[in-house]
């Protein structure tokens, strides 16, 4: 389960580039750790907090036949088990960086530039495409794409099925575990605030959805986001193979604006009219109601700053690219050679030259009379 990188020279141990080239190694031990805790009686009460998923309340349905049905709620032990997660994310992490990402660096030969946003793209792209169908999953089996009414309906919606709670774990688990990979992915400097900004923006949005009992619209949410994303990453991929490739940043473009006004559509319909007509009005803590003017404003404030901040650094994104579209054209047209002679007009020289020339015969007869 460990990776470890060949290199030829062996640092100090408990050195930076030591836990740097061995990180996945030592996080798959302390993984292991929990994991070896499950097989002792003493130590799996412990060791069962971590890996399995916790609060678990079971409901009898009524019926004709009487069938027991698991949901869950949220509470202080998640934290627990987010950190396995986590521990699990940059175990995986590392191997798609080092069984899939390196081997194809190492044919294409690319830029450290291009290098690092490779990488980048690669991991996030196969994060996109699990968490999207995960996700999407998710809302078909629990049919909130066929009700919309489901997203406030019924609030606070403190029990969530077993798929739903471990879903934002594993989401939670996976933001949380880019933060040491910008120390063991030896992260440039001036690259790193632009990942802690979108890193704290996720935790932030995913967090406050969890702990709001705002789970699915925050679902439907991260879903369409994740969309758009994993579609910009795989065109950013594609475009590192073929710099001619670049129809998938149009397509994005078009659905990243269109997902922007679906996400502020959503919001309003579900927290500014939904959550207003909901029957459970007022703050209870115990309860999870944060059914208040208050918090409904933040939670509105916040996904419209979040999105008007999307729109301008995508608007930012847009012009570089034309700037730099136009650029190129520019130098395109500075390197084309002036046109050459056409045969015809260098036909036209010879026989002039012929013609009238000093060699020409008429010249040689006219001279010698």
């Amino acid at each position: 389960m460990g990776i470890r990188k060949k290199t030829n020279k062996n640092p100090p141990v408990l050195s930076h580039e030591f836990i740097i080239q061995n990180h996945a190694d030592i996080v798959s031990c302390v993984a292991m750790v929990f994991l070896l805790g499950l097989m002792f009686e003493v130590t799996s009460k412990f060791a069962v907090l971590f890996i399995t998923v916790q609060y678990n309340v079971t409901i009898s349905t009524n019926g004709p036949e009487e069938t027991a049905v698991n949901h869950f709620h949220h509470g202080i032990k998640d934290l627990a088990t987010t950190f396995f997660y986590m521990l699990v994310a940059i175990i995986m992490h590392a191997i798609i960086q080092e069984y899939v990402l390196d081997k194809i660096n190492r044919k294409k030969h690319f830029s450290k530039t291009k290098h690092s946003k490779f990488n980048e793209s690669g991991q996030l792209s196969a994060f996109y495409l699990f968490s999207f169908g995960w996700g999407a999953s998710i809302l078909l089996s629990e049919n909130l794409l066929s009700n919309p009414v489901t997203l406030w309906e019924g609030y606070p919606h403190t029990l969530m099925p077993f798929q739903m709670k471990f879903y934002f774990i594993c989401q939670l688990g996976y933001w949380l575990h880019a933060l040491p990979e910008l120390y063991f992915q030896k992260t440039k400097k001036e690259d790193i605030p632009r990942q802690l900004v979108y890193i704290f923006l996720y935790l932030v949005h995913i967090a406050g959805a969890y702990i709001l009992n705002l789970n699915r619209l925050g679902l439907v949410l991260l879903v369409l986001h994740y969309f758009v994303e994993l579609l910009f990453h795989v065109s950013r991929l594609i475009y590192f193979s073929n710099e001619n490739r670049q129809t998938g940043f149009t397509i994005w473009a078009v659905l990243f604006v269109l997902a922007r006004l679906l996400t502020l559509s959503l919001s309003v319909l579900t927290v500014g009219f939904g959550l207003v007509t909901a029957e459970n009005q007022g703050f209870d803590l115990a309860a999870g109601n944060f059914n208040v003017i208050f918090v409904r404003i933040t939670v509105l404030a916040a996904i419209c700053l979040t999105q008007a901040f999307m729109m301008w650094k995508f608007i930012n994104f847009q012009l570089r690219r034309w700037r730099e579209h136009a650029q190129a054209q520019t130098l395109k047209k500075k390197q084309i050679p002036p046109k050459s002679k056409s045969k015809k007009d260098k036909a036209n020289g010879v026989n002039g030259v012929n013609s009238h020339g000093a060699d020409s015969p008429r010249a040689r007869k006219e001279k010698s009379s």
